[in-house]
């Protein structure tokens, strides 16, 4: 990634015209705390203080004409990159599943929200509305959450095992309390006079 920075880039306030026009370069390795949106949809219960999810992002700036438009102009046009390793829950067990989840996109920018519905129709890349304090953080976050999978779910889910042995004593106890009738089932057949009739006195 080609960068020709001469100033300080601020991903929350990114004057995204000036920073095309340098090919300014910004890079990331930050907590998954910092995107609280997302964070809402990972499993709380994984996330440790001294092992924390981390989101790895790069974003380039650069003048870039789109073959969609076909008019051969150079725009303001951003390429970002995004990847983290998610403990999302699981739509079958409910238990954390680590996935990964990427986004690689391209975007062009227009002067206002009429030239982005224009240049829309036709782009092949998404197009923004330029903005000097343009939140680069915010659209990795954007992004990412789109992202992720509708429901994500293990191969197999760890919950899925065979039951251990039961011990047999157990086992008898539990047979006695599903069939309360078994015992005296038994006592009536003893009482049950022969076929014979009683004995003869």
């Amino acid at each position: 990634m080609s960068s020709h920075i001469s100033e300080p880039f601020d991903a929350r306030h990114l004057d995204i015209a000036r920073f095309a026009a340098v090919q300014g370069a910004l890079a990331s390795a930050a907590a998954l705390t910092d995107f609280p949106r997302l964070a809402d949809d990972v499993a709380a219960q994984t996330i440790a203080a001294d092992a924390p999810v981390m989101i790895d992002w790069q974003a380039q700036g650069l003048m870039r004409r789109d073959i969609g438009l076909g008019d051969g102009i150079a725009r303001v046009a951003l390429h970002l990159s995004a990847r983290a390793r998610l403990p999302l829950v699981c739509q079958r067990c409910l238990q954390p599943v680590w996935t990964e989840v990427a986004v690689d996109r391209h975007f062009l920018f227009a002067q206002d929200e009429t030239q982005a519905a224009q240049l829309d129709e036709h782009a092949q890349d998404d197009v923004l509305v330029l903005s000097r304090r343009f939140d680069l953080h915010g659209l990795i976050e954007d992004e990412l959450l789109l992202a992720l999978p509708l429901a994500p779910r293990h191969d197999h889910c760890p919950g899925a095992q065979p039951l251990p042995a039961r011990d047999a004593g157990l086992d008898a106890a539990a047979t006695d309390k599903r069939h309360p009738f078994v015992a005296l089932a038994a006592l009536r057949e003893r009482r049950q006079p022969s076929e014979d009739g009683p004995d003869d006195l």
